[in-house]
């Protein structure tokens, strides 16, 4: 299952968002590190089911029961760290241990408080007080100073080791930060986009060209987005600020962790029928007039941000299929009937990178069903597929293949 942390300076609204896109029981409060170890539960992203469309019904003659009104919600996995505070690569505050959870997730969304209203150390000043931008680049000045940190720590042992066995840079760097989750074609772009590209002896590189290989590893190995938290109580000239990093090739998306939170607790209760994702609710059930005076500001709010509802789910949603890159594919057992062998159409929904394979789905329903993969069946269209067929987003695939 696919892994993306919430990260940020401590009271950004980091446990705020976890919980509306988990309802998982965590403790928010107003104070630096109320997390401490990470929690992780399980968010969705949002997808069109392909039981609505009209061939499909034609076969099947109703919803597949896996989505509601053909919204589909295929889970990912969540990790709340600890807060991130200044000098955390040097071990202040949870620094460590904020650090080493980062390596285990794909992805990384910073929730930073657009409000402005905490200061650096994420304690509670007034609203537009501190200027968010600054935790923009204290959050990037970190990330690279830890992975920095890894590659100062046995510099001299990997140019020994390079010179005298006449291993590839790439091949070491990559080695070391294994742990870290580096690839070494990763390590091989980095260095190419950076200060060093054309000084293949490491013993030559100085420490302002140690920085920008940093920065550049972070980018190619942890995809980020920054989740402008508290924009419904932002000053425009933050939001509008921070947007303009995208310029820069930020992705940022305004965002209200607080109106999910209670938009999906009310939806839980049943006083309304919301779906993460949308833009507006139908109050379902007797309320009284306070409770839809509150209601009646969310809807505001979530119209508000038009396309994006409170921002949380396309936030979620943007990182899957846009950062990381994947697809939607959906496996079944009987083409004709779109369903297994018990008769449940549709019943699983499988994320996989933009140019997996046929047989890498396989793989993905069971290793046994990858290793005796014969061929593929393209679901709509029974057209026969190979082994190399590349998925594309919402296929529909029978997978055959001889059991050992």
């Amino acid at each position: 299952m696919i892994t993306i942390a919430i990260a940020g300076k401590p009271n950004s609204g980091k446990s705020t968002f976890f919980k509306a896109s988990t309802l998982a029981d965590v403790e928010i409060a107003s104070y630096p590190f109320t997390t401490i170890s990470p929690n992780v539960g399980i968010a969705y992203v949002r997808v069109t089911c392909p039981c609505k469309e009209k061939e499909i019904q034609q076969a099947i003659g109703r919803e597949c029961g896996n989505c509601i009104n053909g919204v589909r919600f295929v889970p990912v996995e969540l990790m709340d760290v600890a807060g991130l505070v200044r000098g955390a690569h040097e071990g202040r505050g949870l620094g460590n241990e904020f650090l080493d959870e980062l390596r285990q997730a794909e992805a990384i969304i910073h929730v930073l408080d657009a409000s402005g209203g905490t200061d650096a150390d994420g304690n509670v000043v007034g609203i537009g007080s501190h200027d968010p931008l600054e935790d923009v680049l204290f959050f990037q000045a970190e990330l690279n100073e830890w992975v920095r940190g890894i590659l100062s720590r046995n510099r001299r042992k990997l140019e020994r080791k390079a010179e005298l066995e006449g291993t590839k840079i790439a091949k070491l760097l990559s080695e070391q930060l294994a742990g870290v989750g580096v690839t070494e074609e990763q390590v091989k772009a980095a260095i190419s986009d950076s200060l060093v590209a054309d000084k293949p002896n490491m013993k030559s590189w100085n420490e302002d060209e140690m920085k920008d290989l940093a920065s550049h590893l972070i980018k190619r190995s942890k995809k980020m987005i920054i989740a402008a938290n508290k924009a419904d109580i932002a000053p425009e000239g933050n939001i509008r600020k921070l947007k303009e990093l995208e310029d820069k090739g930020e992705v940022v998306i305004p965002c209200s962790a607080e109106a999910e939170l209670a938009l999906r607790t009310a939806a839980k209760n049943k006083f309304i029928k919301y779906l993460p994702g949308d833009t507006d609710f139908v109050i379902s059930h007797e309320v009284t007039e306070k409770q839809r005076r509150g209601l009646e500001r969310l809807r505001e709010l979530i119209q508000d941000y038009r396309s994006t509802g409170t921002g949380v789910q396309a936030i979620i949603n943007r990182v899957v299929f846009d950062l990381l890159d994947y697809v939607v594919a959906y496996p079944v057992e009987d083409e004709h009937k779109f369903s297994d062998a018990t008769g449940r159409i549709l019943p699983d929904a499988f994320l996989l990178k933009t140019g997996s394979t046929a047989r890498d789905m396989a793989f993905s329903i069971h290793s046994d069903i990858g290793k005796g993969f014969l061929y593929a069946i393209d679901a709509r269209t029974k057209r026969r597929l190979g082994e190399k067929y590349a998925l594309r987003n919402n296929d529909i695939i029978k997978v055959v293949y001889h059991s050992r």
